[in-house]
């Protein structure tokens, strides 16, 4: 029996250390990873990202904005990066509002942030819609022209199958600082941008002032996205696990 090991992000956490050695096949995402010694090099195996075959398959019909009259922007995140984003993004919307920045901001939050968000951007004359966790995000991807998320493997890669220009801001307590590795890849292949939480405030309305005045920000990190795909991670899992089957056989 072959054991095999799928590690969806750039870094072997510990954990994963301990397995390395009993593992015949190494699935990962990218060849660009650490953590793992050169004698595990032969198990490697480079797959892609194993995310929902809808949004690998999502298609979103787009013309390059040539203004920027409104920004949509999608929030998204899990319970931490919620309440973090529900307290600080408001009033850098709000900066952008007063600056005369139109905005229709898509936000994730916890169901105990509702009434909160829902006052203060009625109260601010932003246009908003507030959601709590939903499996179908693919309805406000077509909607969506940057998302702010935090810095996951998975949602990161569905971002860029969907081709949604996003700004990473890492989770700081993430494990073996995992996030923010992920967050300087994606924005190194000119995927996304990227903010740390430190700099948040400071920076993230500067970023939505500059996409504002100049929107082929995005055109441009959208045209990179388009290079990349992972439509072929499930033939390749399949060609591998044929190959460890021939191989017992």
């Amino acid at each position: 029996i072959k054991f095999i090991i799928y590690e969806n992000n750039l870094i072997i956490g510990k954990a994963n250390k301990y397995l390395l050695p009993f593992a015949n096949k190494v699935f990962v995402s990218y060849k660009e990873l650490s953590g793992i010694k050169k004698k595990y090099f032969h198990k490697i195996f480079v797959i892609g990202n194993i995310i929902d075959k809808n949004i690998i398959n999502f298609s979103k019909k787009y013309t390059e904005k040539k203004n920027s009259n409104k920004i949509n922007i999608l929030i998204l995140g899990g319970s931490q990066a919620a309440k973090i984003f529900a307290d600080k993004l408001p009033r850098i919307f709000l900066n952008c509002s007063e600056l005369g920045i139109s905005l229709k901001i898509y936000q994730h939050c916890l169901p105990s942030q509702n009434e909160n968000l829902k006052l203060f951007y009625e109260k601010t004359n932003i246009d908003y819609e507030t959601f709590n966790f939903t499996q179908n995000l693919i309805k406000y991807f077509s909607k969506t022209d940057l998302a702010i998320t935090r810095s996951g493997s998975s949602m990161l890669a569905e971002l860029t199958n969907a081709n949604i220009p996003f700004i990473s801001i890492p989770l700081p307590s993430s494990a073996d600082n995992h996030q923010l590795k992920n967050a300087i890849y994606y924005q190194r292949k000119n995927f996304s941008l990227l903010i740390e939480e430190k700099d948040l405030n400071e920076k993230l309305f500067r970023i939505i002032k500059d996409i504002h005045e100049n929107i082929t920000i995005l055109n441009k990190i959208r045209q990179n996205q388009r290079q990349y795909s992972d439509k072929n991670v499930y033939n390749n899992i399949n060609e591998v696990l044929k190959k460890i089957i021939d191989e017992k056989n």
